[in-house]
């Protein structure tokens, strides 16, 4: 197995491309949806989310590839996108103003104390999942063989379970970075509910669209460098075998390190697995922790008590932080370090993607505290 190699960024090159589907949510705060009245909109998608996170905080160079619909939701969506400082790569749709094409939304409350979050989709006649192979010019937006213009490549499950078109287009995007010398990232975000929706359109039972989410998710990643997913996501979004997901405690990370043997195996191309540890104890206080296997170590953060403000997207603050130490060089104790110092920051934030600098990353991942800053 190799060891991880990170290119130098080219000029006129982005640091991190992310592939996925923009999405509105729409957020009544603690309100339950059936008594609420206003709703807040945020932009989000997992891979923007990253990206979004990568250039906000981290300050790094960053861009999106992604389906855009041209009316007045799409603009409201794509000022965003820039407002973030990611640079779109836009397939537009057209729609009839009636039936679509839409961009997605995500309908996600924050729950409170004991009633937890709830989380549910509008996602027919989605734009995105149109998307498929030939949708983007990747030797423009990522580069040739031995000349990356683009030093990492990011997508992931969410947006792989929206339709056959847009795994394919998830693995010809992966076969360009690979040729171009770039990293692959794909996060697992194993959705049992998306891949059913998809398996019963085309007339597949539950068990069918748990194995075709395997199978299909296992192609991809035979191009991957950098896996993000828990215990659930390996077990279920690649079909391995691995142990009982309630036997230990949600902190303990020897069930996670318990499985790499097994993933690297199947996937010897893979050089780092990475997920976020949670204990749930209420809607607004979690245990929370981080693990990474780089390069044939194993790396543990520390517990943090978290007071939660909304926890949408934390797992997505992880990796951008994460990924940036990586991208910037810095020791894999580090970069773990700052992945799970960022995860905890965005929580206590409303919304999907960052408000917090740089410095007040760094000061959490060294052991800083809540203290008032003068």
């Amino acid at each position: 197995m190799a060891d991880l190699m990170i290119p130098r960024k080219a000029e006129r090159g982005h640091d991190f491309l992310a592939l996925g589907a923009l999405v509105t949510r729409l957020n009544p705060g603690v309100v339950p949806f059936a008594e609420a009245s206003a709703y807040n909109l945020v932009v989000s998608g997992g891979e923007f989310n990253v990206a979004a996170n990568l250039s906000n905080c981290f300050g790094m160079d960053t861009a999106l590839a992604s389906a855009m619909v041209n009316n007045p939701i799409g603009r409201r969506i794509d000022h965003s996108v820039r407002w973030m400082g990611v640079k779109p790569y836009y397939r537009h749709f057209e729609t009839d103003g009636v039936r679509g094409p839409n961009m997605a939304i995500v309908w996600s409350d924050e729950g409170h104390g004991v009633r937890a979050p709830v989380v549910f989709y509008n996602r027919s006649n989605e734009a995105a999942a149109r998307l498929g192979p030939g949708s983007f010019d990747w030797k423009e937006i990522i580069g040739v063989k031995g000349a990356p213009r683009t030093r990492w490549f990011h997508s992931g499950g969410i947006f792989a379970a929206l339709s056959d078109s847009t795994a394919q287009l998830i693995i010809e995007g992966a076969k360009a970075a690979k040729e171009a010398g770039a990293v692959v990232s794909f996060d697992l975000n194993y959705r049992a509910k998306l891949w059913a929706v998809a398996a019963a359109e085309a007339g597949l039972s539950a068990a069918a669209a748990e194995e075709k989410a395997a199978r299909t998710l296992r192609e991809i990643a035979k191009y991957v460098d950098v896996l993000v997913g828990n215990e659930e996501d390996l077990q279920k979004g690649l079909g391995l075998p691995g142990p009982d997901l309630v036997s230990k405690g949600k902190l303990d990370p020897s069930t996670f390190f318990g499985m790499i043997d097994i993933v690297v195996k199947d996937f010897p191309n893979v050089k780092a697995v990475a997920t976020t540890l949670r204990e749930v104890h209420s809607t607004n206080h979690h245990s929370w922790g981080a693990v990474l296997w780089l390069d044939g170590k194993t790396y543990t953060s520390p517990v943090a008590e978290l007071n939660v403000y909304d926890r949408v997207g934390g797992g997505d603050g992880f990796a951008g932080g994460l990924f940036y130490g990586l991208l910037s060089g810095k020791s894999p104790e580090e970069s773990l370090r700052l992945g799970w110092a960022h995860g905890a920051l965005l929580t206590t934030t409303p919304g999907d993607t960052t408000m917090t600098g740089l410095d007040q990353v760094e000061a959490f991942a060294k052991g800083g505290s809540a203290r008032i800053q003068r």
